[in-house]
């Protein structure tokens, strides 16, 4: 699966850069024949606008979101797109500034006003984003836009209209929940977060939203805490972007990638600290893993440890024969990746592009296993006894387990993320086949297929051509779990005419099913969802 296509044209640049949004759909130029089945719409968020007038946004995670949508209907398809009304784009818009601190971007006092004013301004405390930008997931009957923080923003799916803003805090003891949420068959959400509690506690909260209402009311209305996660350091949550679930558990990964909430809270309003400032490493925490039940939800005091590395993406994971089988996308070492996600490297020329990823950590796709019957007099024994995998745990004298993991797929900065399976038929379950972003020196330039069994890939790749997170949807007749679609969008910048376009890729193979093609670039997205 290992790619060698070089850039040096260096047109993933325009995926970096603001476009506008459409007043209306416009249609697309189909070729090939899409599925008479395939009739809904694929949703993506991403950012749209990487600057305000004069004022630049920095990081990849800060330009303002921009929700996408292809619509597929009797063969044809349509395209649009808005930016959503968050109160960080309605207020950037109408001041002609960056008003709203973002992920990588500061944002200062109104320049206009007196020196009084701006100073007070400064001691009005933290204003968290609303700029959701990261995902779109529905709850009950309801579609959601989000980021990482305490708010997400409900959405039209078929106008795209900004409908409002809802704070979780208002409902939950959180504070922010991640942009990865697991959703049951009937609909029930699980999401997870950081809670800062009273005299300065700090703990990980996994929350439940219920599914529909028979009285049509609001399921976040009647959302709760379910269970909670300790940290390990009494100041400084870990970074959390998703997690794990299977039938009966919740898996947390708790990394060496750290919030410094001292910092947080107490410099960022004096010295215009953004997001990424209050980031920082502990080099001698290694990774810790952290499990609980579902029904009912109790922490297990198992101590599972493993050396450093950064994750932002779990795959899956599943219950066999005592075991919990834990598939995560990794990047090794203690060193936070989203230091390499700065605009400024991301539009570098190819050369130095390939120079900055030389320096990050190595991405890897791995296997841990975690043990459920642990006893301490089995101390130096491998307690994995799974045949299918090399991944061990041991215990040692302190009474911890150390995991050690089995490879998956490794290629010098050639990563496999944005994972996507089949997840309706195998979300916490055994399975076989993960599908992927291929990240060539952080730069998406392929889509991949991966037999976590065998370890074999497949891959779709064109010249010049730079995809999105692929989108599994299974086929109405399938028998087999790889039976289905892939939904890509893919950007050719150096093509004339059209250069972006729907792809369907039969997900067996990753051969060409259609394509439909636009008259617009479109810029990078991030995550999204299928909704038939």
């Amino acid at each position: 699966m290992v790619s060698r296509l070089e850039h040096p044209a260096g047109g993933y640049k325009k995926i970096f850069e603001s476009c506008e949004e459409l007043s209306e759909p416009i249609p697309a130029l189909v070729s090939g024949k899409i599925p008479a089945w395939l009739t809904g719409s694929l949703l993506r968020m991403g950012p749209g606008l990487f600057e305000i007038g004069d004022e630049p946004f920095y990081h990849l995670f800060d330009g303002q979101a921009l929700i996408h949508k292809f619509d597929l209907k009797d063969g044809r398809v349509t395209y649009h797109r808005k930016f959503i009304r968050t109160d960080a784009y309605v207020r950037a818009m109408t001041e002609k500034r960056v008003v709203i601190t973002e992920f990588g971007t500061a944002a200062y006092p109104d320049p206009c006003k007196n020196i009084f004013s701006r100073f007070f301004t400064y001691f009005q405390g933290i204003e968290v984003t609303d700029n959701c930008l990261v995902n779109i997931y529905p709850i009950g009957e309801d579609f959601y836009a989000c980021t990482e923080t305490n708010y997400i923003t409900k959405v039209d799916p078929d106008t795209l209209e900004t409908i409002k803003k809802v704070d979780l805090c208002n409902y939950l003891s959180v504070n922010g929940v991640t942009a990865h949420p697991h959703t049951e068959p009937d609909g029930t959400v699980y999401n997870i977060g950081n809670c800062f509690g009273k005299n300065m506690s700090l703990a990980y909260n996994i929350v439940k939203i219920p599914p529909p209402q028979e009285d049509k009311s609001d399921p976040i209305e009647k959302s709760t805490v379910l269970v909670q996660f300790p940290s390990s350091e009494r100041f400084k949550p870990s970074y959390v972007h998703s997690f794990g679930m299977t039938e009966n558990y919740f898996v947390f990964v708790e990394t060496p990638v750290k919030i410094n909430l001292l910092k947080f809270l107490t410099s960022w309003s004096i010295r215009g600290t953004n997001y990424m400032d209050c980031f920082e490493s502990n080099d001698r925490m290694g990774t810790w893993f952290h499990l609980a039940t579902k029904n009912p939800g109790e922490y297990i005091n198992h101590k599972f440890r493993t050396s450093a590395f950064n994750v932002f993406h779990h795959i899956n994971c599943f219950e066999d024969q005592g075991f919990i089988v834990v598939d995560l996308c990794t990047w090794k070492g203690h060193d936070f990746v989203y230091n390499y996600l700065y605009l400024a490297n991301m539009r570098q020329n190819w050369e130095e592009v390939k120079k900055a990823a030389m320096r990050a950590p190595q991405p890897e796709v791995r296997r841990y296993v975690l043990p459920l019957d642990i006893h301490r007099e089995e101390q130096g024994k491998n307690l994995v006894s799974l045949p299918y995998t090399t991944a061990t745990a041991v215990m040692c004298s302190d009474g911890s387990v150390w995991l050690e993991p089995e490879v998956l797929f490794s290629g010098p900065r050639q990563a496999f993320e944005f994972p996507q399976i089949n997840y309706s038929k195998y979300s916490g379950k055994n399975y076989t086949f993960a599908y992927g972003l291929g990240l060539n020196h952080f730069i998406p330039d392929r889509i991949c297929k991966l037999n976590v069994k065998s370890k074999e890939t497949w891959i779709w790749q064109e010249p010049d051509a730079y995809p999105s997170e692929a989108l599994f949807v299974q086929s109405p007749d399938a028998k087999d779990e790889d039976d289905g679609v892939l939904l890509s969008i893919v950007v050719k910048p150096g093509v004339s005419q059209r250069p972006a376009f729907l792809l369907i890729l039969n997900a067996t193979d990753l051969t060409e099913i259609a394509r439909a093609e636009v008259d617009v670039i479109i810029p990078v997205t991030l995550h999204g969802m299928y909704k038939p």
